[in-house]
């Protein structure tokens, strides 16, 4: 059902023009969930690259967006920290079950450096971020399943502000829900990137695992 969606990808590529990475998602093959990728020079992705941090959060169960069609205008960043603004549109199947995602991301990185000079030369603040009727979206354009889950954890460890090693087991089974809840045990190389930096082994993480069930 995805391929027909192929053409799509290259036809808005070039409609569209360079500023806007078109990528057609798998999402029933999260670890190599890109199908197709056009202007990648946006994100530095490739075909056979893992699903993101916001598509994770979408697939997993009870999750309010699966409800709608599509959600637009929310906030990403790129790897290599350039501001974008992506959309996607749900690609579902007669039984309304969702099978993959057509993505646009826009690089506005130039519109926003644009904007924040103008802001000091006028002496505003820039507006607030636009809300999601659900909650505020944001998106982070990770490259592999080892930069996906490096920055998920790493968030959760910076808040935290304690390491790994001096952890309880009742603060590491907190940062495992937290981990779950993000839709990161999704991925199969997951559970082994998450034992590394946890300082643990990955049959610890599996019992945390099961302790959430």
């Amino acid at each position: 059902m995805l391929q027909k969606y192929i053409p799509i990808v290259k036809f808005l590529a070039e409609a569209l023009g360079p500023q806007f990475e078109i990528i057609l998602h798998d999402l029933k093959n999260l670890d190599q969930s890109i199908v197709a990728i056009e202007n990648n020079q946006i994100s530095k992705r490739v075909q056979g690259g893992p699903a993101t941090d916001l598509l994770l959060k979408l697939m997993k169960k009870g999750s309010d967006i699966l409800d709608k069609d599509f959600i637009t205008n929310y906030q990403g960043c790129s790897k290599s920290g350039k501001a974008v603004k992506g959309s996607t549109l749900l690609i579902k199947d007669d039984n309304n079950e969702v099978l993959g995602a057509l993505c646009i991301n826009i690089d506005i990185s130039s519109f926003v450096q644009t904007r924040n000079e103008l802001d000091k030369l006028i002496n505003l603040s820039p507006e607030g971020d636009r809300q999601n009727d659900i909650e505020t979206v944001s998106e982070k354009l990770d490259h592999s399943i080892e930069d996906l889950t490096f920055d998920a954890i790493k968030t959760i460890l910076m808040e935290t502000n304690i390491p790994p090693e001096r952890m309880s087991l009742e603060e590491k089974m907190q940062i495992i829900k937290a981990l779950n809840q993000k839709g990161i045990f999704l991925l199969k190389g997951a559970v082994s990137e998450i034992a590394k930096h946890l300082k643990t082994s990955e049959p610890t993480i599996y019992r945390y695992l099961n302790k959430l069930k």
